[in-house]
């Protein structure tokens, strides 16, 4: 359910009343014309960098996307739960032993201010290898779907 606060109004009177609902701001998903770009950047920096793409993708999450912290009991394996993320340290509660782990959001679940300042950051280390980027313009163009 999406709207104005006018329109939600109308659609809450309507919904049943047992039931719990949960409203959020909508923010715009980021494009697909940015995540092309921000995979074509990757790539690029890949090669000048003699590393995979997987390993510059996840190093541009912890470098300039969202992070949390979670705390797992020590005997779970993250792996089947957790897409990118890195330990951070460990601790004991009510003698159970947890690791603490960072982690970071994929860009496909960015919306389009984090989606930007993931490019930025990404167009910067670019800069820095002397790669070729678009435009402050031309990226401004990039369109929102």
């Amino acid at each position: 359910m999406k709207g104005t606060p006018t329109q939600l109004l109308i659609l809450l009177e309507k919904l049943d009343k047992n039931k719990i609902y949960e409203i959020k701001e909508y923010r715009e998903k980021r494009s697909k014309s940015q995540n092309a770009y921000a995979w074509e950047l990757i790539g690029k920096l890949a090669d000048v960098l003699r590393k995979s793409k997987e390993e510059i993708y996840f190093q541009m999450l912890k470098d300039y996307g969202q992070s949390e912290i979670m705390s797992i009991l020590s005997d779970i394996n993250p792996k089947g739960f957790l897409k990118y993320y890195e330990e951070i340290g460990d601790g004991t509660v009510n003698n159970k032993k947890f690791t603490h782990y960072r982690v970071y959001k994929g860009s496909s679940e960015f919306d389009t201010k984090e989606m930007s300042i993931f490019i930025d950051g990404i167009i910067q280390e670019c800069k820095q290898q002397d790669i070729e980027t678009l435009t402050p313009e031309q990226i401004a163009k990039m369109e929102v779907f």
